[in-house]
């Protein structure tokens, strides 16, 4: 049964996990790495960190992965970031500030990187890690005596790869938690996530809807498929995904079935390589696309690319979702 949803509610609960997570981003290591704290071992897409003690020289090479290190605190343990989709988060954005970024729309050099002499870099794609794109295999980084950690959702080896769950996001902070030694805090990440997630599931906003999440490309869209961030939201707002049947977190379809759904409402993603502003402005010049009943009622949901990919910004897409749905 559907509770009412109460957009003061949801409000407070923004503010409670802005307010944790910025705490977290106070949050100081001495208290998880003094007294000579044990060895690290974690494994990580079939690969076994190991780290003496908490990194002190991090490099986190995605928006993704920097938002969940700093929500565990980590930001004085990080000595550079790369490649943003968006804008940070208000709540890490002045911790944000006082790190280095070493490439803002793209993946920093090897050279640039290696200067830095880091004991732990951390992505959130696979790509990071990679000779064409990247800054290198992930051994032979290790050989360097680098560290390396990559989200468990984009494993080089897809047979690695962790389903997207609530749970599974939980196990990633967890993860930046054991990694920076800062285990209270992600704990705590954790618990206001749950709550918060229980909230707008009770609410349901989009009972009974259809949806549509629109992230990029005009002659056949990329979509948010039925194993992501995009159906993580949907789900915990009540609506059903027009593409859930489509395997993994994104896919690229074509508009027919688009047109044969006619979907209640229409999610764009807000990312610098393609706003939401263009992708609306599209759908309403488009001679078929515009009869759709969410451009008609102009049934739009704007969220931050930044949400969709899984970690402790995804909540907070949930939250933003279901207020512009009331």
């Amino acid at each position: 049964m559907r509770t009412p949803l109460n957009t003061r509610s949801l409000s407070v609960a923004a503010v409670s996990i802005a307010a944790a997570l910025a705490l977290s981003a106070c949050a100081s290591s001495d208290n998880s790495t003094s007294n000579a704290a044990p060895r690290i071992t974690l494994e990580n897409c079939g690969e076994q960190i190991t780290l003496d003690a908490p990194p002190s020289r991090a490099v986190t090479m995605n928006q993704g992965a920097t938002e969940s290190a700093l929500s565990v605190g980590a930001q004085d343990q990080m000595i550079g970031t790369a490649y943003l989709d968006d804008e940070i988060a208000p709540q890490w954005a002045a911790a944000y500030a006082q790190i280095p970024v070493l490439a803002p729309a793209a993946y920093p050099s090897r050279e640039t990187l290696l200067e830095l002499k880091p004991d732990l870099v951390l992505a959130s794609y696979s790509t990071a890690f990679d000779d064409k794109e990247g800054v290198g295999m992930r051994d032979s980084l290790s050989e360097l005596g680098i560290a390396t950690y990559v989200s468990p959702f984009s494993c080089e080896d897809k047979a690695k790869r962790l389903p997207a769950s609530w749970d599974s996001i939980a196990s990633e902070i967890a993860d930046y938690g054991t990694l920076f030694g800062q285990t209270a805090v992600s704990e705590e990440v954790n618990t206001q996530m749950r709550a918060t997630l229980e909230q707008v599931s009770a609410a349901a906003p989009a009972q009974g809807k259809t949806i549509l999440w629109y992230d990029s490309g005009t002659d056949e869209p990329f979509v948010g498929a039925g194993g992501g961030g995009p159906q993580l939201i949907i789900d915990a707002l009540g609506g059903v995904n027009i593409f859930a049947d489509s395997t993994g977190a994104w896919d690229t379809m074509n508009w027919e079935p688009v047109l044969v759904a006619d979907p209640d409402v229409i999610v764009l993603a807000d990312a610098s390589w393609s706003t939401a502003d263009e992708k609306k402005a599209y759908l309403q010049n488009d001679p078929a696309l515009r009869d759709l009943k969410a451009v008609r009622g102009d049934a739009f949901v704007i969220l931050p690319f930044s949400t969709t990919t899984p970690g402790p910004r995804t909540i907070e897409g949930a939250i933003m979702a279901a207020e512009q749905l009331n």
